[in-house]
This record gives C-alpha cells, sequence and structure tokens, in this order.
C-alpha cells in the first residue's frame, strides 16, 4: 500500500471508521467518465450536457477530405462542442463499420494500389488537422464485411435484440466486391496500412482507436470468402504488436470483444485487464450480450451475461481514463430513433460510475 494510502487508512482506524471506508481508501481512483458517440447535433448536446455527459466522440466531419476536414472546420466543431460544456474526445475517420461495398475509402482494405496510397495521404492529412485542432484520438475500421447480424429476436418486454446465428447467415452472394480474402491477405492490407500511418499518429500525437471485426468468425471458414482477423483476442494482440506504439490502440466494443469468446461471463475480465494494463484501450464501447462466440443477443446493459459493474472495476483498476459510451441499443416498438432506450443506457452508465 502506498504511504497516502496506509496513512489515510491509520487515520480513518483511530476514528472508528466502519471497515468499508477503510477499504474504499485504498481503491484506485475512478477517472473514466460517461462518454457518447451520438451525434453532436446541437439538440443532442443539449440533452448530453443535461445528462452530465461532458465527453463524445462526434460523428463524422466528412466522407472525404474537404472543408470540414480542415483546421478551421474542425476547430469550429470542437468550439461549438464545447459551448455546451462538453469535450470533443475523439472524431471517427472516413473508414466505418459499412460493407466494403458502401465504406467510404474501400481500397485500403481492398490492397488496391496506388489507389490506396492516396486514401492513406489523406488519412495522414487529417491527423495532422485533428492535432493541430486540439483533438486527441480517432477511431476507426479495417473491415470488409461490416456489421454481420440474423434476424433480430424477441428480448426483455419484447425489445427487438440484435442477434447473431452463424449457422442461420445467409452467405449471399458467397463472396464480397473484395473476392476471397485470406488471412495473409488480410494482414498484409492492415499491416500496409499501420505503417504508414502510426508514424504519423506519433509525431502528432494522436490515438488510434480501431474496433474490433464485428462479429468475429470461426478461422479457416470465414464469412463469405472473408477471414476476420480482428474477430479474435488473439487476432487484436497481433494487430497490436504489428507497430509498437502509444499512440496504437483499440476502440475496445466491450460487445464485440465478449461476442469472441465462448464464456464472457467468466473470461472478459482478463481481457479488459489485459489490454488496460498495456494502456490499449482508447474507448470503450460499454454493451452487453446474451450468448457466446458465434451464437449471441446484443441485450440491454443490465439484462446480459456480463456483470458490468464488475467490468467497470476492472477499468478502474487498470486505470483507464477514457470514455464509457452505449454503442448498440435494443428496439422498442414506439421509441423513435431509440431515444429512450439510450436514455436508459446513459443514466445505467452514470449510476455504475457513481457507485464506484
Amino acid at each position: 500500500m502506498k504511504r497516502r494510502n496506509f496513512m489515510g487508512c491509520a487515520a480513518a482506524a483511530a476514528a472508528g471508521a466502519p471497515a468499508s471506508v477503510l477499504a474504499a481508501s485504498s481503491k484506485p481512483p475512478v477517472l473514466m467518465k460517461a462518454g457518447t458517440q451520438h451525434s453532436d447535433a446541437d439538440e443532442v448536446l443539449k440533452v448530453m450536457a443535461a445528462f452530465g455527459v461532458r465527453h463524445i466522440c462526434s460523428r463524422l466531419p466528412s466522407r472525404a477530405l474537404d472543408e470540414r476536414w480542415s483546421v478551421e472546420g474542425l476547430v469550429r466543431l470542437r468550439e461549438r462542442v464545447e459551448s455546451y460544456g462538453i469535450r470533443l474526445e475523439m472524431v471517427p475517420l472516413p473508414l466505418s463499420s459499412l460493407p466494403i461495398e458502401r465504406v467510404e475509402m474501400p481500397n485500403i482494405m481492398l490492397g488496391r494500389s496506388p489507389e490506396r496510397d492516396r486514401e492513406i495521404d489523406q488519412i495522414c492529412q487529417m491527423l495532422r488537422n485533428v492535432s493541430r485542432a486540439g483533438i486527441p484520438a480517432v477511431k476507426y475500421n479495417l473491415s470488409i464485411l461490416g456489421v454481420v447480424r440474423t434476424e433480430p429476436t424477441r428480448g426483455r418486454g419484447g425489445a427487438r435484440y440484435s442477434t447473431f446465428v452463424y449457422e442461420r447467415a445467409k452467405q449471399e452472394p458467397p463472396l464480397t466486391a473484395a473476392g476471397r480474402v485470406t488471412e495473409e491477405m488480410a494482414w498484409e492490407r492492415i499491416t500496409y496500412f499501420l505503417e504508414r500511418v502510426v508514424p504519423v499518429a506519433e509525431e502528432y500525437k494522436v490515438r488510434l482507436a480501431c474496433h474490433p471485426h464485428d462479429p468475429g468468425m470461426p478461422k479457416g471458414k470465414g464469412f463469405r470468402g472473408v477471414e476476420r482477423v480482428l474477430g479474435s483476442v488473439e487476432g487484436l494482440k497481433k494487430f497490436l504488436s504489428i507497430r509498437e506504439s502509444p499512440y496504437h490502440g483499440l476502440n475496445f466494443c466491450q460487445g464485440t470483444v465478449s461476442e469472441m469468446l465462448e464464456n464472457p461471463a467468466r473470461e472478459i475480465f482478463g481481457v479488459i485487464r489485459y489490454f488496460g494494463e498495456r494502456k490499449k484501450i482508447f474507448n470503450v464501447h460499454f454493451r452487453n450480450i446474451r450468448g457466446k462466440f458465434l451464437n449471441f443477443q446484443e441485450t440491454f446493459p443490465d439484462d446480459g451475461d456480463v456483470d458490468m459493474l464488475q467490468a467497470l472495476r476492472v477499468y478502474r483498476d487498470v486505470g483507464y481514463d477514457g470514455m464509457i459510451m452505449p454503442d448498440h441499443v435494443p428496439r422498442i416498438d414506439g421509441d423513435a430513433d431509440s431515444r429512450q432506450a439510450f436514455a436508459f443506457a446513459f443514466g445505467y452508465i452514470q449510476a455504475l460510475l457513481q457507485s464506484l
């Protein structure tokens, strides 16, 4: 125990403090905060400010390198967000979770040169401008399939839970626009991107937060001809080792990582600890599931298999200081744009943070 904590415990003991107070005094501080990637529209920022959500990731400034990605455009975005008492912690790059046929910059994961070189050059310029505008981080995906799901299923109160069952997934058409993509091909394209982008992130001190593949697919079988190399814990470890840097890390979607596991209720805490202790978690999508690898539902945060309070304890213990944000939410009949479902998620996160 550190001397300061020891002296605090000793003073409390001398005053006859209960054991719970003594135990609490030795716990690490809670550095993380509620966040959102919901929107940066003025009407949404007003609601977030009222909820006490004071940290956000904005929506995508633009699909291409244009005026909204200029230093001046990004400064205007940051200052508008700050006018509501909210800090702009992160912006998305135009490398979203859309399928390759609709993603903003497809050639990076298609491995098509010289087109991918032009797209990477634009990404590097975006990073420079983000840094100059005073924004500390970006999030992105390196995906071909996008987010894959089967038919939704009914959950609590009849809400529709997003669901994936591999054996029921229709692999139609059998190949994407990328054709057949082996593990080796996927890693070559990812490595090509990282070797050019991470040095720029380091130079300009912008954290790169990559989202895992959602969901993982069985190794050797893949899905629609694509092997998903960022769909396993081992794959994420390899990804981070390609170009070691304090600015190269994860947009740690707890729901997606839980989907990789055979027993999420038991295994997820060790995964959080592994990446958290290495300071590779740059953002957290705080989502719960019921089920396991290749067969799961996305639930309300309090209705899944994972003890979400225990998960937050692990984030606290490893010193995570970023955002804890809702990601996907169940669909409720009559809940326009899932506003009430998101409000429930924000309240749940705030309550758990206060309980720590």
